[in-house]
């Protein structure tokens, strides 16, 4: 069945794209309709899509996707030119699915007569469906498009903006309608809501979340946001002159300097090219050195990612906690959330390049590269576990709200501006600055998309 699911669906993806608007995706295809060729070719791409996913474009190679199929690695040109040519047809597939699924969704929702919450609720439990569970395809599109070179993201773009059409209208709908806070913007909720949902790629667990009920929490956390008292405003001033963490200082030798310099100029590089892409010599260009001089210093790519990996996450930690645990700065729950979300921000944008690095490039890399470092990371979980917990003992945070879920949901929609969020486009039309961004961002996780809409004039 999945394979006949997945040869039907690369076949509209390849020529017969009018047949989707009756979602023949959710039915079965006859076996007649399927050549043996057919068959083959959406083996290849179910493992490629699997590859993708796991381990990123550039590490997954032609052998690895022919070892996963089951075939051998000549026979692949057989089907296609190349890994790219496999690549484009995974990414189309995989948005393709998650935006016909929604789309119908939404269209199901709406002719039933259902209201906004309803409709929101349901297209986002479609979309985690699509990318947790029923479509390696989607995730593994998820996952590497940025990454990708410019060219090949353009022939893709289309697609992706008829998706973002799809959420856009519904927010701006919904928005006329006054289901939903006036004071946003209708791109940036949709950026804040699809990046909430797709950082679930990088810490969903199956096993210990049922889809359903997960969909139904996020929707709900999204629409109504955190706390149990909407309507106090989170961006005081003190919140932003407060929150100003120095980082480290190289002191010491010129060597020390050196290697400083080096890493800096590396996670710039793997933030921007991704840990496989960035080699040696990309590195070295970037630092305006001879590649050979990195190993003065530096004795592979791995020892530079490590150091890397473990300083972005740090610098990450230690400049949140200390705002988590200020609570004389910040003497109240929500004061002090919002202000750990602006740190949290501003070490993305504004203060640490190893910060953005970090969160870009860790969930592509091999197990055993993120085991190392899977410690630190869990202290930083542990640490807004702990005050996100007091403040629910405290009655400021909505009781029905399980913390570790709440976090997971509310870093994702932070770490997922990295992916979208341009700091520098601050002041056009449809953007923000980054104090605009995290302004916006600490309303809608504190006080949900949906809650300013229904207040009275007295703020109940």
């Amino acid at each position: 069945m999945i394979v006949r699911f997945i040869a039907l669906a690369v076949a509209l993806s390849r020529g017969n794209k009018k047949r989707m608007s009756s979602n023949p995706l959710f039915s079965e295809p006859s076996k007649a309709a399927l050549s043996k060729s057919e068959q083959t070719r959406s083996l290849i791409l179910a493992a490629a899509a699997r590859l993708f996913r796991e381990q990123g474009y550039t590490a997954s190679t032609l052998r690895k996707i022919a070892t996963k199929a089951g075939i051998e690695a000549g026979s692949i040109y057989y089907h296609f030119n190349s890994k790219d040519e496999i690549l484009d047809e995974v990414l189309d597939l995989g948005l393709r699915q998650i935006f016909e699924a929604v789309k119908k969704t939404r269209g199901d929702c709406e002719a039933r007569g259902e209201g906004f919450r309803e409709i929101f609720a349901a297209m986002v439990q479609t979309h985690l469906t699509y990318l947790l569970q029923a479509s390696d395809f989607t995730s593994s599109n998820i996952r590497n498009f940025s990454m990708l070179p410019g060219e090949m993201r353009e022939r893709h773009r289309p697609l992706r903006r008829a998706y973002a059409d799809e959420w856009d209208d519904a927010f701006a709908k919904a928005l006329a309608e006054g289901s939903i806070r006036s004071d946003i913007r209708v791109v940036p909720l949709r950026q804040f809501v699809i990046g909430a949902l797709n950082w679930t790629v990088e810490w969903f667990d199956a096993s210990r979340y049922s889809i359903a009920v997960f969909s139904r929490k996020a929707a709900e956390l999204i629409l109504d946001g955190m706390l149990t008292e909407p309507g106090k405003p989170v961006a005081e001033k003190i919140i932003s002159e407060a929150v100003h963490v120095e980082l480290p200082v190289t002191e010491g030798s010129k060597a020390a300097h050196t290697r400083s310099y080096i890493l800096s100029s590396a996670a710039k590089v793997m933030r921007n090219r991704g840990f496989s892409a960035s080699t040696v010599r990309h590195i070295a260009d970037a630092a305006g050195m001879e590649a050979g001089s990195i190993y003065y210093h530096f004795s592979s790519k791995d020892e530079i990612l490590d150091e890397v990996l473990d300083r972005g996450l740090r610098d990450l930690f230690e400049g949140v906690s200390r705002v988590l645990e200020d609570d004389k700065q910040f003497p109240n729950h929500r004061s002090r959330i919002a202000a750990a979300i602006r740190a949290h921000m501003m070490f993305l944008f504004a203060r640490s390049e190893f910060s953005s690095a970090n969160i870009r490039i860790y969930g592509q890399l091999p197990e055993k590269v993120r085991a190392r470092h899977r410690p630190i990371r869990y202290e930083y979980s542990k640490a807004w576990d702990k005050s996100l917990s007091e403040a629910r003992e405290a009655g400021e945070i909505r009781p029905d709200i399980e913390i570790a879920p709440l976090r997971q949901v509310m870093l994702g929609a932070l770490n997922w501006t990295v992916e979208w969020f341009d700091p520098q486009k601050g002041g056009e039309e449809d953007f923000y600055t980054l104090e605009e961004m995290i302004a916006m961002l600490q309303t809608l996780l504190l006080d949900g998309i949906v809650r300013h809409a229904t207040m009275n004039s007295s703020g109940t």
